[in-house]
């Protein structure tokens, strides 16, 4: 079946491109076909697109487009551009969407935290805002050990601990290659805050918290009519030592009392910055010692690499909800899906060495991991040593592949995974790996504008 695009879907590549796919090729009652907007933030020459991109120019294009394309929906799950974009939309034409005011609220970090403090103190963090330009002198006083990271968000390379004074100027020097995409990166979303959220104040600054050394877990839902439901809760495993993660695994093995406790914040603060209607992602700590739960952040937006984990163990399409919300339907109503598994995890495959990355795998490993898992999801990243030496600059790891796994219960996924990854020769993300020095800012920005695929 096909059927005439009345969904437009802004930034649609990796995970997306494959969820949506999905929804395309199903037989549903009400098929629904789809067209597409936006660019590729990480591939050049698409980058290069951030000298003129404007999102109040985009939003007037793609509206004088849907009144002759019969569009009547927006989805997107990108979050430096958009999941503000496409409110924008929504709210131009009359679509059902998540509030402008909403995402902004969420996505400005300073004023997140300003939210939770009123709302949900007992979950925040000590934070404030680093008072000065870019490039400019530290302001004293701080408390230290910080981690810091920018308002809105830009490049994780941004956001590290830091233990001083000298750490911080070292880190927040930038010269005129970083400024320029830092800027560009920001600029879009500070011009649609200043309309929409003022008191919010700048995002072109970094803000600092307090550090935690706690597990990280992800809250997963979605708010229709202004209720927040819980879709589930994935676990967070990094590599030792890093801020690399190495797995996400559902279900949690959080107690019950924590999830419902995670979910009561997720309701209070969304409700709070006024976010009715749309999915949502929210990253917690929990201390089991303290019993200590705290927000890292909130995403206006779906977490596309879980959602494949809760359609494997419990048959929630994570697409098919955010695609009936889209068109003002209750995701309630959707039915669910037969589960293929009791335990799934989403496997990050790296390399902590830019000089050593296994080599691809060969059509014969391809055909005989079809057989052996034919539920798996297998995504490569096909590299050359200059795209290895930048991801290590940027993120002290290079990302070599991605496999989604589901097995009988926690063990047998385990199992599996092992065998996986003896197929390939690569070590299975469940060992230990020691981490590179980081790279400096002015390396990892050097190549971004002229990096070639």
């Amino acid at each position: 079946m096909t059927a005439s695009p009345t969904t437009l879907l802004l930034f649609n590549y990796d995970w997306d491109r494959a969820g949506f796919a999905r929804q395309a090729l199903g037989c549903q009652e009400k098929t629904r076909g789809f067209a597409e907007a936006g660019f590729d933030l990480f591939r050049f020459p698409d980058n290069t697109r951030l000298a003129w991109f404007d999102m109040a120019r985009m939003v007037d294009r793609l509206a004088r487009r849907a009144k002759k394309s019969g569009w009547r929906a927006v989805i997107s799950n990108h979050e430096q551009f958009g999941a503000l974009t496409a409110a924008l939309l929504a709210q131009r034409m009359g679509w059902p969407g998540t509030a402008p005011q909403a995402i902004i609220a969420c996505q400005h970090k300073l004023h997140a935290r300003h939210v939770l403090a009123e709302v949900c103190p007992e979950a925040n963090v000590a934070h404030g805002l680093i008072d000065a330009p870019y490039g400019a002198p530290i302001p004293p006083g701080l408390p230290y050990p910080v981690f810091v990271k920018p308002i809105k968000a830009a490049f994780s390379v941004l956001a590290r601990e830091v233990k001083n004074a000298e750490e911080l100027h070292a880190h927040t020097r930038f010269g005129w290659g970083e400024r320029w995409i830092i800027e560009h990166l920001v600029e879009p979303f500070e011009r649609i805050a200043r309309s929409y959220l003022p008191q919010a104040g700048t995002a072109h600054r970094l803000m600092w918290e307090a550090p935690s050394q706690a597990a990280q877990f992800n809250l997963d839902g979605y708010v229709f009519k202004g209720q927040a439901t819980k879709i589930g809760v994935t676990d967070s495993i990094m590599y030792p030592g890093t801020q690399a993660f190495m797995r996400f695994a559902y279900p949690s093995r959080l107690p019950e009392n924590v999830q419902q406790r995670a979910l009561d914040v997720a309701a209070r603060f969304l409700a709070a910055v006024g976010f009715t209607h749309g999915v949502f992602n929210m990253e917690f700590f929990y201390d089991a010692v303290s019993q200590r739960l705290s927000v890292i952040e909130f995403n206006p937006r779906m977490a596309s690499q879980l959602a494949d984990l809760y359609l494997r163990v419990e048959g929630i399409d994570l697409y098919a909800v955010q695609l009936a919300l889209a068109h003002g339907e209750d995701p309630a109503q959707l039915p669910r899906l037969t589960p293929t598994a009791g335990a799934a995890a989403s496997f990050v495959y790296r390399s902590f060495d830019p000089q050593r990355c296994p080599p691809p795998p060969s059509a014969a490993q391809h055909k005989a991991f079809a057989q052996q898992f034919p539920d798996a999801f297998l995504l490569n990243f096909p590299s050359t040593a200059q795209g290895r030496a930048r991801d290590n600059k940027w993120l002290g790891s290079h990302r070599y592949a991605i496999v989604h796994l589901g097995g009988r219960d926690e063990n047998a996924l385990r199992e599996r995974c092992l065998q996986a990854s003896a197929l390939f020769g690569w070590p299975a993300p469940y060992a230990e790996s020691a981490p590179l020095p980081a790279a400096s800012k002015e390396q990892i920005f050097t190549e971004f504008l002229g990096e070639t695929p």
